[in-house]
């Protein structure tokens, strides 16, 4: 059940409750380290003369040496057998813990050029001519049973050799773990520039290495860097999703982000924000007042908000995690357009709260029964410049505009990469016309609901050729804090044709320049296409793609930055039923599709 339509130029809907919210999420084990810090403190007694027993007088101490970096053994191991086991069974092509470790271990020699890393089989030493015939066969005969010599890991400063040991089974995560810590250990001792550079930066580098063997997209981020991601995908802790600005002495409220209590509560951006927890703002500026609303999640503020021309009002909210807000609703004339800048972990619910005001639909406590539900004039969802984020929520908004059918599929070697996306629950725009603009930056989860909405015929897409990011990455938490993203499955549109460099075809190009663009909206209105056989030879490509063939579809509308134009073209098509008709149809069916 949905909330009561509110003023469309407000975009300010009050009720959280969402009306198409399918919940989609994976999770995974963490692995935490708490590791015993500090060292040990020596007591330290002035000389004394041996005769007298006085104190012999001193020379003033000299200052305290910089404390040296230490490399920490014990962190070092915990991560890198937490990071093979959990990379063995994901990555989408099988590769051993020695795969992942020599590859790493390039690292070193990345930071300090003068390191290297060799792989060695020992030299065995001729052994005494035998007696006689026999004992030379008997020899012989042992030397053909014997096992190959164990290969040695050696790591070289210059032609030092700093480290040499034998390396164990291929697959043995602990032993390799051990291997390259030790490795490390040793190299540290013998290099300034890996001191210089820290033990953080050992890790680094050892997965920058490591990733540089698999794709483009699997990395890692250490705990800083990890720490403000996971803040950009699932907000800060402890805030009630207010910005705040200053109007002469006052506070005043500039933003209300709609994934926080203070939305809920109906705080409304330029009302006045009179005290926190009793304490005045008067007089404070913006950014310590705005320091007082944060604290520990769970935990209680009480503001007083006062609106131009009413009494101050007291509302006490609780402190929650707030992901920070990924669409901006604005109007072009009749239409609403729907910028969404990436898709965080609110992102289907933020667009459900936006969809519910463009919608005529009588409110649940309606006294009479409910009439048939009109549609906006349109709706664009901008997506140009989205790079992506969290899968789920690009499928979980595909659902608000579809009344069935699969969003994307994922395909893996681990048995869990496997998902068929599909949706139900029924269109809550009541079939009102969608325009999806994109261009040569929009990637990934962008991506997979512009494929899904224009598969499915829901959706025009206008623009350039995306960028072709169809893989998708599973996170991994490592004990230090840092994070490990690595890419287990590929996406196939529902259409059947792989997102990974191909891109989305637009059934409207305008990369082309405005003679091909003024051209293609004038034959729309005429009901038929000129971007036709493009998009079915997008649309008829099969996993893998050689190279030269992705090169081959591509160039028909060549990836670009968005324009002015692309709002232009989507003007024209949700004016005219017949050119947005004719766009839509320009996507192959389900039953003319290539079988998957």
């Amino acid at each position: 059940m949905r909330h009561a339509v509110r003023p469309m130029t407000r975009f300010m809907p009050r009720s959280r409750e969402a009306a198409c919210r399918p919940a989609l999420c994976l999770a995974f084990c963490m692995v935490i380290l708490i590791a015993p810090t500090g060292a040990a403190k020596a007591q330290t007694t002035p000389n004394t003369d041996a005769a007298s027993g006085q104190a012999i007088p001193q020379a003033a101490p000299a200052a305290a040496p910089a404390a040296q970096p230490t490399f920490s053994v014990s962190v070092t191991r915990e991560v890198l057998v937490a990071a093979l086991g959990f990379l063995e069974p994901r990555t989408l092509e099988a590769h051993s813990a020695r795969d992942f470790c020599l590859w790493g271990l390039d690292g070193l020699t990345a930071i300090d050029p003068t390191l290297s890393v060799t792989e060695s089989r020992p030299e065995v030493s001729a052994a005494p001519a035998p007696a006689s015939g026999a004992a030379m066969a008997a020899e012989k005969t042992a030397s053909d049973a014997s096992p190959q010599a164990p290969a040695l890991l050696t790591v070289l400063q210059g032609q030092t050799v700093v480290f040499s040991r034998v390396m164990p089974a291929s697959d043995s995560n602990g032993a390799w773990a051990d291997l390259v810590t030790a490795a490390m250990q040793a190299a540290w001792q013998h290099s300034a520039t890996l001191r210089d550079a820290g033990s953080d930066a050992l890790l680094q580098g050892f997965f920058d290495e490591l990733f540089n063997h698999l794709d483009p997209y699997s990395r890692y981020l250490g705990p800083s860097p990890a720490t403000s991601d996971r803040t950009r995908r699932t907000g800060n802790t402890g805030t009630v999703g207010l910005s705040l600005g200053q109007s002469g002495r006052m506070i005043v409220i500039t933003a209300v982000n709609a994934n926080g209590p203070a939305w809920e509560a109906g705080v409304d951006t330029g009302e006045r924000l009179v005290s926190v927890n009793g304490r005045t703002t008067h007089g404070q500026d913006a950014a310590t007042v705005q320091s007082w609303l944060e604290g520990d999640e769970h935990t209680s503020v009480t503001l007083g908000i006062a609106a131009k021309g009413h009494r101050t009002t007291t509302l006490r909210l609780e402190r929650t995690q707030v992901p920070p807000e990924t669409v901006f609703a604005s109007t072009d004339g009749p239409f609403t357009v729907l910028r969404v800048t990436s898709f965080s972990t609110q992102t289907a619910e933020e667009i459900s709260q936006y969809i519910d005001q463009v919608v005529d639909e009588p409110t649940p406590d309606a006294p009479s029964p409910p009439v048939s539900k009109s549609r906006a004039a349109g709706i664009i969802l901008d997506l140009r410049g989205d790079r992506g984020g969290v899968l789920q929520q690009a499928v979980t908004t595909a659902a608000l505009l579809l009344d069935h059918g699969v969003a994307v599929t994922t395909h893996g070697r681990n048995p869990l990469a496997n998902h068929i996306w599909a949706v139900q629950g029924g269109d809550m725009t009541n079939g009102t016309p969608v325009v999806i603009l994109v261009d040569g930056r929009t990637a990934s989860a962008a991506e997979i609901l512009a494929s899904a909405l224009a598969d499915h015929r829901r959706a025009v897409v206008i623009g350039s050729e995306t960028l072709g990011k169809g893989l998708v990455q599973v996170i991994g938490q490592m004990p230090n804090g840092g994070e490990l993203f690595v890419t287990w499955s590929r996406n196939q549109a529902p259409l059947g044709w792989p997102i990974q460099g191909l891109g989305v075809m637009p059934q409207v190009c305008t990369s082309l320049g405005a003679k091909s663009l003024q051209a293609q909206l004038s034959a729309l209105k005429q009901g038929t296409t000129l971007q036709s056989e493009a998009v079915q030879l997008a649309r008829a490509a099969r996993y893998p793609v050689p190279v030269p063939k992705i090169l081959d579809i591509r160039k028909h509308c060549p990836a670009a930055i968005g324009s002015d134009a692309d709002m232009d073209a989507a003007r024209v098509l949700l004016s005219s039923p017949a050119a947005y008709r004719a766009a839509l149809e320009s996507v192959p069916d389900e039953n003319s599709a290539p079988i998957h």
